[in-house]
């Protein structure tokens, strides 16, 4: 995988004279952004060596690389899910791309079913701290390498940040923990009540593996999930991915505006 990660960080630092410092993983309900993005270069995950295409609806597989919110930025426009049957270590690859590229800052944004009862459809909750229930950790078999404190996995300042852009431009903005499950079907009633009872506000399908990852290579990790649908049990209809789909898109001009305002402060 060394060898791969060399060579994908290559083909990416030769398409552009840009080394940001931040970089973001665009989620379901975050793909718009990219249209806010000044003077893009698109890399695409097919060109970089041991990175794995996307295959879900709504994730595009590419790395975009200009200014947002008047920062320069890496940002990776869709992600790779474990519920796909891929391995932890290519759904945390641009991960590693991204540190070796020179990223210090992350923030890692979702589509998430609310169980929070503060929590409606439409709304953003800062992530202040996660639960991991996909049953496998993406640093498995790296021995002492693997012993990473996440005592404080997601970072005070950029969770200020992101706080502090969300009023700036109008969005609000709820906070919770957030709890990653293997899917890919959605939760029973059951798991949601049992998920409530272990202090989770919020649930989906990623994330968690990219925040190890990332804080086991050094970086400061922010996480933002975007609130789709309410989770199993709490709404009047079944969860389809097309309601899940139609909702991030609808949120996607307030998605855009607030990370637009994080880039001007993280």
């Amino acid at each position: 995988m060394q060898s791969d990660l060399q060579n994908a960080t290559e083909v990416l630092c030769a398409s552009t004279p840009l080394r940001p410092r931040l970089g973001i993983v665009l989620g379901s309900a975050f793909g718009q952004v990219i249209d806010e993005v000044a003077d893009a270069t698109e890399v695409g995950f097919a060109e970089l060596p041991g990175c794995t295409v996307p295959g879900v609806d709504g994730h595009a597989g590419q790395f975009v690389i200009g200014c947002l919110g008047g920062a320069d930025v890496l940002l990776q426009a869709g992600r790779l899910h474990y519920y796909e049957g891929h391995s932890m270590d290519q759904v945390t690859f641009p991960i590693r791309i991204m540190a070796e590229f020179g990223v210090g800052q992350v923030l890692l944004t979702n589509a998430a079913g609310g169980i929070a009862e503060d929590l409606a459809v439409g709304d953003f909750m800062r992530i202040t701290d996660h639960i991991n229930l996909m049953g496998v950790n993406p640093l498995r078999g790296e021995a002492a390498a693997g012993f990473v404190d996440m005592s404080a996995a997601y970072s005070g300042p950029l969770g200020q940040a992101l706080a502090q852009a969300a009023a700036d431009c109008g969005v609000a903005l709820k906070s919770g923990v957030f709890a990653a499950v293997p899917g890919p079907s959605y939760e029973t009633p059951a798991e949601i009540r049992a998920l409530a009872t272990l202090g989770a506000d919020a649930v989906a399908m990623s994330t968690a593996p990219e925040a190890i990852v990332a804080r086991q290579l050094g970086l400061d990790v922010a996480g933002l999930s975007c609130i789709t649908n309410a989770a199993a049990g709490l709404a009047k209809s079944p969860i389809t991915h097309e309601e899940v789909l139609q909702q991030a898109h609808q949120a996607g001009e307030q998605a855009a505006r607030l990370l637009g305002h994080f880039c001007e402060l993280a």
